[in-house]
């Protein structure tokens, strides 16, 4: 296989996941603000942050108002990291390998693109905002089937599941990182019953909830609900899983050592991490870390299979 189209296969799914969690992203801030007090609700700021486009927006924008943010992570063409910019990538990436994908994809690929280009207008309310957000998480997971119903399960599959694995994981962590931006205060008792609303508001914008319930058997608890997403091998949405997946099908290609041995370092970190130990801060302290790490395993990547001039092009 060309090591252009292995890239290029690489950021379809990385482009596909990225708009799905992103979508995640601003619904779970938006949960969290229905369901807290108003007094201790979260910022839009945190959002920002936590997709590393500070910056860029503050170049844009003089305050961070719900609308003004939810406008700039969906509809804002300027921002690469926008939910509408993804799906232009996604296209734009699936279009010139179009021969390689089966038609199928490639038509409902171009169809979720100019749907969601077409009703991006109806995102401006927080109402049509949710709605709209629904369709994008549900236009991704239906192309996740269809490529994988439809698509050879060889050497170009498994360079879409390592993007699409490496992207989920990487997203998933700062879908968690929204909860310690935004601590309850510790010496307001009377706030701790929404302690656990949130966790269970986070489970839920990840579509996690009823496997939680099922697999953990327990209430919801900020200590299970970390086990859960960090280290269940069995959720497809949780790290492990994904580090997993992405071990599987480096381990099926060549010239693999040095991306393996990334993934053992991220391993050994999951390991080793004490979910019933971590305040805030050292939660949000190893998030960070994992995230060096997931960026270190994408360079280990690239300069393993992909072509050196284009390397940064995505």
């Amino acid at each position: 296989m060309l090591s252009r189209v292995a890239q290029t296969i690489y950021w379809i799914g990385r482009y596909q996941e990225r708009a799905e969690n992103t979508a995640r992203l601003i619904t779970v801030n938006t949960n969290l603000m229905l369901d807290l007090p108003p007094k201790v609700a979260p910022g839009w700021d945190a959002l920002i942050n936590l997709l590393g486009c500070y910056d860029s927006y503050l170049a844009r924008h003089p305050e961070f108002t719900e609308r003004r943010v939810a406008n700039f992570l969906i509809n804002d063409e300027s921002n690469s990291s926008s939910i509408i910019s993804t799906l232009c990538a996604l296209r734009e990436n699936a279009r010139t390998i179009r021969e390689i994908l089966p038609r199928e994809a490639w038509e409902s690929i171009n169809s979720y693109y100019q749907t969601a280009l077409e009703r991006k207008q109806s995102s401006f309310s927080r109402q049509g905002r949710q709605t709209y957000l629904e369709h994008i998480i549900a236009g991704s997971q239906l192309m996740t089937g269809l490529l994988a119903g439809s698509m050879n399960h060889d050497t170009a599959y498994r360079f879409l599941n390592l993007g699409r694995k490496l992207e989920r994981a990487d997203m998933t962590t700062r879908i968690i990182d929204v909860r310690p931006e935004n601590p309850l205060p510790e010496e307001a008792p009377e706030l701790a019953p929404f302690e656990d609303i949130q966790w269970m508001s986070m489970l839920k914008s990840l579509s996690a909830y009823q496997m939680y319930r099922q697999h953990m058997q327990v209430r919801i608890n900020r200590k299970d609900v970390l086990q859960f997403l960090f280290k269940t091998q069995g959720f497809p949405r949780s790290i492990s899983y994904c580090t997993e997946n992405i071990r599987f099908n480096l381990s099926r290609l060549p010239k693999n050592r040095t991306p393996l041995k990334v993934l053992k370092k991220i391993d050994t970190r999951l390991t080793e991490m004490l979910t019933d130990k971590m305040d805030n801060n050292e939660l949000h302290e190893f998030i960070d870390d994992l995230q060096i790490d997931f960026g270190t395993l994408h360079e280990a990547i690239s300069k393993a299979y992909f072509p050196p001039a284009l390397m940064s092009a995505a």
